[in-house]
């Protein structure tokens, strides 16, 4: 079942074939609609953009991300010259809006055929950056290195494989190497540009690899307060099972007051959005993106492209 939310355009919705489980028509703040439908299980949201407040700041629909699932909108666009402009378009797509429309046909088409970026990418202006009052993290930099970190949050959250996953698929457009601190698992990997250092060692071996775009590090025992001194971004990853995450707490009960503001991945995570919830309610923390059991043995791409380009590493990624 699918939902509306509708204002100006409210008449072209009468044109879809579509089953209805709610409907809504209005002008409403972001936060209203993701209220209204962030436990409210739907297959297609049809929005009118006309009906999110202030919908010409594009910053606007970006804090949809955060409360909705972005494969499951499509987007009707007004006639309005900013919301068709190159850039515009271009942000959305990396939001990850690639569904987004100017009729009923075109709406109906898409529920059909949803598009995935691959058939938006062409659109999206490969130097675009959203402008925002807030701080928000470069996209790639060709003129530097840009060094993420991974360090498990519960014991064997999995960062050494997915590290190795992420490297398959950037190393595609990009130069990627990766690092791995205190720990010579990498090995196994049998990739030369998968590489085992101490801690005294990374920013060298970095400088070494100059002309690299990413590096992708491998934190394993390095100390909070540490992380952030090698890495632009760091990302804790962490398993929903109930054993790992007692064993967590009582090893440290401040553990997720450390974490709160940082960037967390709930990883291999068999979970639903209920139980998901509920997680980071009784954590007080909130996940910045969810990616599922993955087998390092196929293309695992239309799972990492979304949790990449939350990274801003979307860019000529396709």
């Amino acid at each position: 079942m699918n939902v509306i939310v509708s204002n100006v355009n409210a008449s072209m919705f009468n044109d879809l074939d579509v089953d209805v489980i709610k409907s809504i028509n209005g002008e409403f703040s972001v936060e209203e609609i993701v209220q209204s439908f962030s436990n409210f299980f739907f297959n297609r949201m049809f929005l009118d953009i006309t009906a999110v407040s202030n919908y010409r700041d594009v910053n606007t629909l970006k804090k949809l991300s955060s409360g909705l699932d972005m494969s499951k909108i499509i987007l009707l666009l007004s006639n309005d010259e900013v919301v068709n402009s190159d850039r515009y378009i271009s942000s959305l797509i990396s939001i990850g809006i690639y569904n987004f429309a100017h009729n009923a046909s075109e709406m109906k088409y898409l529920y059909d055929n949803p598009n995935s970026y691959k058939d938006v990418a062409h659109l999206q202006t490969i130097n675009e950056v959203v402008h925002t009052d807030e701080v928000v993290d470069e996209v790639v930099s060709y003129d530097g290195v840009r060094v993420i970190g991974f360090k498990n949050l519960t014991s064997h959250a999995g960062a050494s494989t997915l590290i190795y996953m992420i490297k398959r698929q950037l190393s595609k457009n990009y130069y990627t190497i990766a690092l791995e601190i205190n720990k010579k698992d990498f090995m196994f990997f049998n990739d030369k540009d998968m590489v085992s250092c101490t801690f005294n060692e990374v920013k060298g071996i970095i400088q070494k690899f100059k002309n690299a775009n990413i590096v992708l590090v491998d934190l394993n025992d390095v100390d909070f307060t540490s992380c952030h001194s090698i890495c632009d971004d760091v990302i804790f990853l962490m398993e929903s099972s109930t054993l790992m995450i007692n064993k967590l707490v009582m090893l440290d009960n401040r553990c997720f007051d450390r974490v709160r503001d940082e960037k967390i991945v709930l990883n291999r995570s068999l979970l639903n959005d209920s139980d998901i919830k509920r997680l980071q309610e009784e954590a007080g923390i909130t996940f910045f993106s969810v990616l599922p059991p993955l087998d390092d043995r196929v293309d695992n791409s239309k799972v990492l492209f979304p949790f990449l380009e939350k990274l801003r590493l979307y860019k000529k990624v396709n």
